[in-house]
């Protein structure tokens, strides 16, 4: 007679809505985004997955060059859907010398090829080809005169990385927002 050996494992009591090991460029996969809309250099995200209310948060305002330049904020956020974010604060597309706030991104039928983005009067539209991999983002000086954040009508908050890389999801940072926007109101 042979010796059987049953190994039992616990089943985790709570299931998480997203992978701890995820990121949020897999997050944008997932929705039928490209990678690419999202530069670079994310310190912390977080992503809270029955809202689809995200926040990425960069270690210095940069800027990266596709047909356009986009200019990304320390704080970007927005609401991820399927092929979609709305309400997006954080970039801005430059278009004949002027800035234009992003306000949302979409992909209609991702066959098409087509990215838009909508900067408020009228969408732009680019070739997905573009967004394949996140881009390399240079850092803009918030000291140079030539960067304003409220000419950009992005959101500035101050961040402070702490150097190490960390990611929070599945979270709500209602409460911290809140905080940060009274630190800034009150200074």
């Amino acid at each position: 007679m042979g010796v059987v050996v049953v190994v039992v494992l616990p089943l985790p009591t709570t299931a998480t809505a997203v992978s701890p090991s995820s990121s949020i460029y897999d997050h944008l996969r997932q929705q039928g985004l490209p990678m690419g809309i999202l530069p670079k250099g994310i310190t912390e995200y977080s992503l809270n997955g029955s809202t689809g209310e995200f926040r990425v948060l960069l270690a210095q305002p940069c800027h990266a060059k596709f047909e356009n330049q986009v200019l990304y904020d320390f704080n970007v956020s927005g609401v991820l859907s399927f092929g979609r974010i709305a309400n997006l604060s954080g970039v801005s597309a430059q278009e004949l010398f002027l800035w234009f706030p992003v306000k949302g991104i979409r992909v209609d039928v991702p066959s098409s090829g087509l990215i838009y983005f909508d900067v408020g009067v009228v969408d732009k539209q680019f070739s997905l080809s573009l967004f394949e991999s996140p881009p390399d983002c240079t850092a803009v000086d918030p000291s140079d005169p030539n960067f304003n954040p409220a000419a950009h009508h992005t959101d500035h908050y101050s961040h402070s990385p702490s150097g190490s890389s960390s990611k929070i999801e599945s979270q709500n940072l209602g409460d911290e927002v809140s905080q940060k926007s009274e630190l800034r109101a009150s200074s």
